[in-house]
């Protein structure tokens, strides 16, 4: 690995494999939680400050499923970003490497500048397709509209840090995202505070702070020494780099789409109760969300540990990978969401001070939060299932047994049972039957990757061991 910058990297494919988890995941997650609060800072500020402030938290809260349907299409495609580099390094291809950063840098412009128009020429159809609350949808269009000019950045970004993130160095994504952080709430107050811009005000610092930590990540590719260095001059899309991103990234993008479209479904369903309940709901999802994604982080870290191994042919260990990162997986749903759930209404009131909202929030989080472990070990096997290139397995079973369940649920058990929990009910049972499937199928992917290689000949006892 010495054709990589010394002082940045990590070396996934060598030594004990806790510490390096850790050290690799905190940071993600931390990252990952800062993101968060760029929309969590937008609500507080709004339900806090705005003049309608029911009617301006759900306008803004009530976008998060139409947001991710186009947003996490292309985060999903830059863990494709993450495996191939991770690969690549692990290999010591300094070549595959080098054109990896070309080629994911310039998909995401592509990707970002498609979602943006998109995005702002169907924000107003795409609430009414959703029946958005009559009360609500005119600020809710108003904060889509702006919020989708940052949809570049926000791809830029997300490349980047994967690129930074498939060598190990989780730190300097972090530290560009608290710079972005403290702009954005600083932004928050002065516009929504003293200039009276309301949801439009959370929009623009939202995506002004996008465009900060997106050019902080590209001069430090621009600056790197090693093959992640970025050169304008060299953007390029090469055949075999942007094959295996796709490949690997693209089923992990259509499937968070449609995870956004049952979400959507779900999110139109609950459109049809009242403003306060919506603000409710949507609270409930932002403080989830911060448990989720420190889940996701060590699912993440099992995909890129996975991937660098795998590049190594070091089989053994990435069954070494996935079993750490499940126990830290249930570790971290079972503590953090026993004290949201302990904490569920002082957490609810920082959103705002409506004991309806408050009240719905808190119900929410009683029926979510005691199975979400079991969301965020199906990560972790669907992760270390990615890192082997096996993208398309978790995908359908994903699809299946959570989108289509779900949809089902909808227009079935919930139109008998018209309430919220029983929407909510949805997830954890699908929570359940997805990680049953993928625990079959992590089983039968190690074994053809072990009879795979055994029969090619390239797996000897030294490439499947731990040194």
């Amino acid at each position: 690995m010495s054709f990589l910058t010394k002082n940045k990297e990590m070396d996934m494919t060598t030594g004990r494999l806790l510490p390096k988890i850790l050290a690799f995941a905190i940071p993600l997650a931390l990252s990952g939680v800062l993101q968060l609060l760029f929309n969590a800072v937008d609500l507080i500020v709004i339900g806090n400050f705005s003049k309608t402030k029911v009617i301006s938290l759900a306008a803004v809260s009530s976008n998060n499923s139409l947001i991710n349907l186009f947003v996490n299409v292309a985060i999903g495609i830059s863990l494709g970003v993450n495996v191939v580099m991770a690969q690549a390094i692990g290999e010591g291809n300094a070549k595959k490497a080098e054109r990896t950063v070309h080629t994911a840098m310039l998909l995401s412009v592509v990707i970002g500048l498609v979602i943006m128009l998109i995005g702002t020429l169907g924000a107003r159809q795409f609430l009414e397709w959703m029946h958005a609350n009559p009360d609500v949808i005119d600020k809710a269009h108003t904060y889509l509209f702006i919020y989708f000019f940052g949809a570049p950045a926000n791809i830029v970004y997300n490349f980047g840090a994967a690129l930074l993130r498939a060598k190990g160095d989780t730190k300097r994504p972090l530290f560009y995202l608290t710079i972005a952080g403290v702009i954005n709430a600083g932004l928050n107050i002065l516009l929504v505070v003293p200039g009276k811009m309301d949801v439009a005000g959370v929009a623009v610092a939202t995506i002004v702070s996008q465009y900060i930590s997106a050019l902080l990540v590209v001069l430090a590719l621009m600056r790197e020494e090693g093959v992640l260095r970025l050169s304008l001059k060299k953007l390029r899309f090469h055949k075999e780099q942007l094959r295996r991103i796709l490949r690997i990234g693209l089923p992990s993008g259509v499937l968070s789409s449609f995870f956004s479209i049952a979400n959507i479904i779900i999110q139109s369903a609950m459109n049809g109760f009242s403003a306060a309940v919506i603000a409710g709901n949507a609270t409930g999802i932002s403080l989830e969300a911060f448990i989720y994604t420190s889940m996701n982080a060590v699912a993440g870290t099992a995909g890129t540990f996975s991937g660098q191994n795998y590049g190594a042919g070091k089989y053994k260990r990435i069954k070494r990978v996935m079993l750490n990162c499940c126990l830290i997986e249930m570790g971290v749903g079972i503590i953090l969401g026993g004290l949201f759930m302990l904490l569920r209404h002082p957490l609810a009131s920082l959103y705002t001070t409506d004991p309806e909202v408050v009240k719905v929030a808190g119900e929410r989080m009683m029926v979510i939060l005691p199975f979400y472990f079991v969301c965020g070990v199906v990560e972790v096997l669907v992760g270390c299932m990615r890192g082997m290139n096996y993208s398309l397995l978790p995908t359908f079973a994903s699809f299946l047994s959570v989108c289509v369940y779900r949809i089902v649920w909808v227009y079935t058990l919930f139109r008998k049972y018209r309430t919220t929990r029983a929407l909510w009910m949805s997830y954890p049972i699908s929570w359940i039957i997805n990680f049953a499937i993928d625990l079959v199928m992590i089983i039968l992917v190690f074994r053809q990757v072990f009879r795979t290689h055994e029969k090619r000949g390239e797996q000897g006892e030294s490439l499947i061991t731990d040194e």
